[in-house]
């Protein structure tokens, strides 16, 4: 479980990486430009000197690409981060993709199964 101050930090490090990436000046490689990146979720250690910041590219579209771009220009997100939120130690980012959209999809669907509608409906009345 984590704590009040990891959940607040992850935040305002979460706010912090959308505004960076909304701003457009991220050094992204030629071949590749998104649209738009989603900072999903911050997650940060229980020291503050780890942050594991989960992505998701507008539409899906090239992720890996996205993630291994942004972890190539880590130091470009740390300096950035470092100015606009206020901490003793600027935290270690680790970008990674988020899953949990593709996670959600599937139980949607298998709650949209037939078999699964029925027993719910039996087990509802």
């Amino acid at each position: 479980m984590r704590s009040q101050r990891q959940l607040r930090v992850g935040e305002e490090i979460r706010h912090a990486l959308a505004a960076i990436l909304m701003r457009g000046d991220v050094p992204w490689p030629k071949e590749l430009k998104p649209t738009g990146v989603t900072v999903t979720e911050v997650k940060i250690s229980p020291d503050l000197r780890n942050a594991t910041v989960f992505i998701m590219p507008l539409g899906g579209e090239k992720l890996t690409e996205t993630v291994k771009a942004l972890n190539e220009n880590v130091g470009f997100f740390r300096f950035a981060v470092g100015k606009a939120v206020s901490l003793r130690y600027v935290p270690a980012l680790k970008f990674v993709a988020d899953e949990s959209f593709e996670e959600a999809e599937k139980i949607e669907g298998l709650l949209r199964d037939p078999i699964v509608a029925r027993d719910l409906k039996k087990n509802g009345s």
